[in-house]
């Protein structure tokens, strides 16, 4: 079987993401809040019909009241992509009671019930602060991880709970471990990295934690399987997704009924789990799950408080070596007669056997090392590192052979390059350590044949099995290297600075310096040249002071804008459509969403940067005089179209403005427009006025253009959240009685110009801020729980006070018709869709 095969067969886990356990079922409703999907167990579950369910209104199966409040959780989502979550909720309002998690799948909303049991009552995330507290009595890796086990062992009551660390090659060590009498111990030992496939690795760092309640416990599909197009239902967030056969084969095989995983994340990246084993069915539910979740969170904290503590000591030592050092050598960079005080300090900071350094072409040498001899065979290896950062590995003669003739002196080296030109380096050798790893099982891959394809079939056997690993030394911990990395700079400092002394260096940062005034002068004279041009030619289209100066003044402007805009990007290649977006808002403000950018998303050099702001600047400023953008009516579209042979094509075209007539006259903007391109960048340009709009069209050459990536189908000017036109000022009140929706709506209405947001889930206290504070906008939550908001809006309709109302039940009307007259957002919104609904109010003192 190949290497290929063998991939494929780790990809099979991911075939059975289309099912969910029986502890829970799924519902999944698009933004319409039409049902698509349906696992098998909804009858069992919420006792619904799943064919009746299929196609039919999300609200029209659930009471009202549970619509809303599902809805307002949903706002969650809005800038979030993981699990909103509804605890001990009566959804039927007939004293069935169930926890629900609410997640994002594509371009639909993933609703899970699990029906909620009485096993216990007690808060679950109270336990969660005490059993942290017992964790930060300890400082070292292993007493925190011990302590954590027995900690969540407690919480959970799993018969075992292993604390699993992922080594360098994705194989997993128990560092940890709390059993109960009659379990299996599996401390201490190393489980090779297919166990937990790569694709499964991913899965953890994006669903925090995977519960089996029971490996023989039926498993429901979902329905239909997949979409129109046939593409399965996204089930990565789903806490209640079935796993692979082959897995649960695999803890049949170790002896246990139920399991449940728990991610230990540190930056973003899987650090390891928590590994729960039952020898019987265990379900522990969603609440108490979810505390479990938060305290391998606080956890992880926790252990990135250690790693951090130890990081910040390794620096105090890197910058002690680097002091010590500096001083040392701050007489001279001749680092072959200093070798010995340099061996000597770093062997206080580092752990190594031995160091040889090689520099001007000698070789100096201490400790256990290679001879000269061995050492020159090493160039190859020791050419192939990056001067500008250290090389470490612990197993020499995998990278070259000859090495093993003389591992019992060095096994393992890490390479600290002293200089660029020529190559010089600090070497420092480790020993050959004979290693001893015991591994849960023989770490292989078992193929059998099934129904005629071939598949891994998980071990059956987990006793400890010993490997001896020889021609290795101790690995290189990234402390260390980050210390070998200080050395590289103190020594490449001092190098450096003794060359800034010599003539050689000192002839070269004067040429540096000659060139860079140079290229200065070369622009400065450039600028100059083309503001006198603006200056001189600009006044033959003006008929008075004021119009000339205005039109030099907005020209300058332009220029101004497209420097400030190389200026971020370093001079550099910068995108065209951000021109483009610049001169629109910068002079039609108004009407930037009547002009859309369509085609290929490309740069331009800073040359024609510059010279395309000025062209485009005259085309907007010509439209929003006299053509599409002079009034309400007309629109642009502009067309990028980068050919193959890298040529980058420009259409302008205006459509439904006032009729269009050419000019009596070519004027100093025309002629900007019309050969501007042609001269300066040696393109062409075309300009015609017909009667529904100015056409223009472009061509650009090919060395003043790049590709920036994937074609933008549509590219609007205007970002979305832009859209709608409305903005704000004053004091704004927010009453909405969920505390996660009330911040994420102040925090839009201050980005949308609020100056001051109260936000109150009651409403005597939004009758109190209505008294105290110049109210000059409200947003109304409908449901307030156990009140509505109808008295405060019939206030503020009476104070003549603008607001708007929310809400989560699907149809409104009913519900609102007690509410004076005011704009409606449905739940879940985000930022564009409050603007939209803004929009609608009319008061020109409070809504600017």
């Amino acid at each position: 079987m190949t290497d290929a095969d063998l991939a494929n067969c780790e990809r099979e886990p991911i075939q059975f993401l289309g099912n969910v356990q029986s502890f829970g079922c799924l519902i999944s409703v698009s933004a319409n809040w039409e049902i698509k999907h349906v696992s098998a167990n909804v009858g069992e579950i919420l006792g619904l019909e799943c064919e009746r369910l299929i196609g039919a209104s999300f609200a029209d199966c659930f009471p009202r009241d549970s619509v809303h409040l599902l809805r307002t959780k949903m706002q969650i989502l809005a800038r979030d992509t993981g699990v909103a979550r509804v605890f001990d909720l009566d959804i039927f309002e007939d004293g069935r009671r169930f926890d629900i998690s609410i997640h994002i799948s594509g371009r639909c909303y993933g609703f899970e019930f699990e029906r909620k049991r009485d096993e216990s009552s007690l808060d679950q995330v109270t336990y969660v602060q005490p059993l942290l507290a017992r964790i930060k009595a300890h400082e070292t890796v292993e007493d925190v991880t011990k302590e954590a086990a027995r900690a969540l062992q407690t919480m959970t009551g799993f018969d075992r709970v292993m604390i699993y660390r992922f080594e360098d090659d994705a194989s997993g060590t128990v560092l940890a471990e709390y059993c109960e009498p009659g379990m299996d111990s599996y401390l201490g030992l190393r489980f090779p990295a297919g166990d937990i496939p790569r694709q499964a690795r991913e899965l953890y760092k994006k669903s925090l934690l995977r519960l089996i309640a029971d490996v023989d416990a039926p498993v429901y599909p979902i329905i239909p399987p997949g979409d129109v197009g046939g593409a399965p239902l996204d089930l990565s967030l789903a806490v209640t997704r079935a796993v692979s056969p082959i897995h649960l084969e695999y803890l049949r095989n170790m002896g246990v009924v139920a399991s449940m995983s728990v991610s230990i994340l540190r930056k973003g990246q899987l650090w390891g789990l928590f590994a729960c084993h039952n020898r019987t069915p265990l379900y522990i539910d969603y609440e108490k799950r979810t505390a479990v979740e938060l305290f391998a969170q606080m956890f992880s904290y926790e252990l990135a408080q250690i790693a951090h503590d130890g990081e910040l000591a390794e620096i105090d030592r890197a910058q002690g070596l680097h002091d010590t050092l500096a001083s040392q050598l701050s007489a001279g960079a001749d680092l072959p007669a200093n070798f010995d005080v340099i061996y000597d300090e770093i062997d206080r900071a580092l752990r190594f056997d031995g160091a040889v350094l090689y520099s001007q072409g000698k070789y100096m040498a201490r400790g256990s090392v290679p001879s000269k001899d061995e050492f020159q065979g090493l160039t190859g290896v020791l050419q192939s590192c990056d001067a500008n950062s250290v090389f470490a590995i612990n197993a020499l003669s995998e990278h070259y052979e000859p090495a093993t003739r003389f591992a019992d002196r060095a096994a393992g080296m890490l390479v600290v390059p002293i200089s660029a030109e020529p190559r010089d380096y600090l070497v420092l050798f480790r020993r050959e350590v004979t290693q001893s790893v015991t591994w849960a099982g023989k770490p292989e891959k078992l193929v059998h044949r099934e129904s005629g394809s071939e598949r891994l079939s998980p071990r059956k056997s987990f006793a400890a099995w010993q490997q001896i690993m020889r021609g290795k030394s101790t690995s290189w911990t990234s402390h260390e290297k980050r210390t070998a990395n200080a050395l590289r700079a103190t020594f490449q400092d001092a190098l450096s600075k003794a060359t800034e002394q010599s003539t050689a260096g000192g002839k070269q940062a004067s040429q540096h310096q000659e060139i860079l005034i140079a290229e200065l002068n070369h622009r400065v004279r450039n600028i100059l040249n083309l503001i006198r041009g603006l200056v001189s030619q600009g006044r033959g289209d003006a008929t008075s002071i004021e119009e000339y100066t205005s039109s030099l003044d907005a020209r300058i402007h332009s220029l101004a804008r497209a420097h400030d805009q190389l200026t971020q990007q370093q001079w550099n290649w910068a995108p065209i459509w951000t021109l483009i977006d610049t001169e629109v808002k910068a002079f039609v403000s108004a009407d930037t969403d009547r002009v859309r950018v369509t085609g290929d998303n490309v740069l331009l050099s800073p040359e024609a940067f510059t010279t395309l702001a000025l062209v485009f600047h005259e085309l907007v400023t010509n439209s929003a005089k006299y053509g599409a953008l002079s009034d309400r009516s007309g629109s642009i579209d502009v067309v990028l179209q980068h050919g193959a042979d890298g040529v980058l094509k420009i259409d302008w075209s205006e459509r439904g403005g006032p009729p269009v007539m050419p000019p009596k006259r070519q004027g100093f903007g025309t002629t900007i427009i019309a050969k501007s391109i042609p001269f300066e960048l040696h393109g062409k340009a075309t300009l015609n006025y017909q009667s529904e709009g100015v056409q223009a069209a472009f061509e650009i050459p090919s060395n003043y253009v790049q590709s920036a990536g994937p074609a933008a189908n549509i590219h609007d000017v205007i970002a979305s959240d832009d859209e709608g036109g409305a903005s704000l000022s004053g004091e704004v009140l927010v009453v909405e009685d969920n505390l996660i929706v009330a911040m994420d709506v102040s925090d839009m209405l201050t980005d949308l110009g609020a100056d001051t947001v109260h936000s109150t889930g009651l409403v005597t206290e939004a009758m109190r801020i209505l008294s105290e504070h110049p109210i000059n906008l409200a947003l109304l939550d409908v449901n307030l729980g156990q009140e509505t908001s109808l008295s405060v809006a019939q206030r503020l309709h009476a104070a003549q006070i603008p607001f708007l109302l929310t809400t989560g039940y699907g149809e409104s009307k009913g519900i609102l018709e007690e509410y004076p007259a005011a704009p409606v957002l449905k739940k879940p919104y985000v930022a564009t869709g409050l603007r939209q609904a803004l929009s609608k109010l009319t008061d020109p003192v409070k809504i600017r």
